[in-house]
């Protein structure tokens, strides 16, 4: 039998578990609401019993078990495995959740950035599998990107992962809890196409996309801001990186790629230092389940 680790997605409002084999299969798995405002405890016991769960249906015991990845949005402690994250997590922050699962099912465990982690998933069983160089971007409440080399995920000082989502696209553009302005997160995720939705009476995000769809000038202006925003960072990473990939995932980067692939397209056009046809764009295979495999695939590479 193949190795199995588990791999942990956690999110905003819904945590992912699936016990993942090393070619990438899901044997098993559970989702549940985050809950973020029953506090961190309730959500650490209602997590144990989704793991107890997935271990049982896939007949596993956890003595067999490579690791327990945990893909979570940072900031984060890697070290102590303490959450810092205010932002998505809020009242889980300062908590350790990687010692308790560690000791209770006698393993390693470990916590991943989540665009990390996503993107392992897609080098394992995805749309990344092959390439030796791979970029991508994860468009959704934030935004998360994440670079793999030879196989490994490119990490910075101290180990941190890079902070793509806050490269610099308008240095007019609004503020950032980064400290920048017109960073391409401030500009492209979720939260800010709201933010300039609101002043002209949309609810939310997809309500901007569905109200551009539909031909309304002020939506329209909101979702081109965003796309030319994706536009330049494109233009940016194309040069640092050179990838052979780039994988546009997270909630909206899936349900809206042709608007983006639209985009990476006019930057990789206008690249003309670029290898011409070498670059490909595309939507990243997994869909929801790229950062629970990549999580565990994490695991069952040593990690």
């Amino acid at each position: 039998m193949s190795r199995v680790a588990l791999g942990v997605d956690i999110g905003g409002t819904k945590i992912a578990v699936g016990a993942i084999d090393s070619a990438g299969a899901i044997l098993a798995r559970q989702t549940i609401g985050t809950e973020v405002e029953a506090g961190f405890d309730a959500g650490l016991a209602r997590l144990i019993r989704a793991i107890d769960a997935t271990l049982a249906e896939a007949g596993i015991d956890a003595a067999a078990l490579a690791g327990i990845g945990l893909g979570c949005p940072g900031p984060f402690d890697e070290t102590s495995g303490r959450i810092e994250n205010s932002y998505t997590l809020p009242g889980w922050e300062g908590n350790d959740i990687v010692s308790p699962l560690a000791a209770r099912y006698g393993t390693r465990a470990r916590l991943v950035n989540d665009a990390d982690a996503a993107l392992l998933g897609e080098a394992l069983a995805g749309a990344a599998r092959g390439a030796r160089i791979a970029l991508m971007l994860t468009i959704g409440t934030g935004i998360g990107g994440a670079v793999l080399v030879d196989g490994t995920i490119l990490r910075g000082a101290a180990g941190e992962h890079p902070k793509i989502g806050h490269l610099i696209v308008d240095p007019a553009g609004p503020a950032c809890y980064c400290g920048g302005r017109g960073c391409l997160e401030s500009l492209a995720a979720g939260p800010a196409l709201a933010r300039a939705g609101a002043e002209h009476g949309y609810a939310d995000a997809e309500a901007v996309f569905a109200a551009a769809s539909a031909g309304a000038a002020p939506a329209q202006a909101i979702v081109a801001r965003g796309a030319d925003a994706v536009e330049t960072g494109i233009w940016s990473l194309i040069h640092v990186f050179l990838p052979e990939v780039i994988l546009f995932g997270g909630g909206i980067g899936e349900r809206h790629f042709a608007l983006y692939r639209e985009a990476a397209g006019r930057a990789l056009a206008r690249a003309v230092l670029a290898p011409e046809g070498a670059i490909r764009v595309v939507k990243a295979a997994l869909g929801n389940d790229a950062g629970m495999v990549g999580a565990a695939a994490l695991m069952l590479d040593g990690g």
